[in-house]
């Protein structure tokens, strides 16, 4: 079983993230590989093997019903309410299921807080456990050996290569994620956004500053 504890970082290796090239002169196009689901998926569903209301189900699940938003919406509710934000600290699990998430992948989750002297973020060495119920599916970035390694390894230097550079003096904690535990980050705060109601705050919390390679803040342009 592999180590629930954080791990302080380490400075260590050097390694860029693989970025995703762009080609809008093909941008319609699909690809090979989605040319052959779609042949897959109409023989399946020929053949009687797929029922094809159900395959819509589970697409129209993964598309509109879980996802990020169902974590923004958490973080949302603890920056907004005190007493939410010390049940989710405390059981995370029965707290975002207050929200009405919960499902496969988010069975036994565990909230951690980004402060002004703690940064956190969220790895799974070993695979790519992720809590799909607030979070979809996880990127393909975070499945990668390169960021299962060097998360461990040389955080600072991963967070770097995401854009977020953190003072000397704030401490880096990487948790592990399992099939037993997984982990949200509770990002901090923006300032200027006292005045905000919650569905106005969760637009500004990302999939990655839940997984706290990134920062929550106000749209480019916006002042507090």
């Amino acid at each position: 079983m592999k180590d629930k504890h954080p791990q302080k970082d380490q400075q260590d290796g050097q390694h860029s993230h693989e970025g995703h090239s762009h080609h809008p002169d093909h941008h319609d196009v699909p690809s090979d590989a989605a040319l052959r689901v779609k042949a897959l998926e109409s023989l399946l569903v020929e053949k009687g093997v797929v029922d094809a209301a159900a395959l819509d189900a589970i697409i129209d699940t993964y598309q509109h019903k879980v996802g990020p938003q169902n974590g923004a919406r958490v973080v949302a509710r603890a920056w907004s309410d005190s007493a939410f934000r010390d049940r989710l600290l405390a059981d995370a699990t029965a707290a975002i299921a207050e929200l009405g998430y919960t499902g496969r992948q988010g069975e036994h989750m565990v909230a951690v807080e980004n402060t002004p002297q703690v940064h956190n973020m969220v790895v799974c060495t070993l695979c790519s456990c992720y809590p799909w119920s607030v979070l979809g599916l996880p990127p393909v970035w975070y499945k990668s050996s390169p960021y299962r390694s060097r998360a461990v390894i040389d955080p600072r230097g991963v967070l770097q290569e995401f854009g977020v550079e953190l003072p000397e003096q704030v401490e880096v904690r990487v948790w592990d994620s399992t099939a037993e535990i997984r982990y949200l980050v509770i990002p901090q705060r923006p300032p200027g956004t006292e005045h905000m109601d919650e569905e106005s705050l969760a637009e500004l919390v990302t999939r990655d500053s839940m997984i706290g390679v990134a920062m929550a803040k106000l749209p480019q342009g916006e002042t507090p």
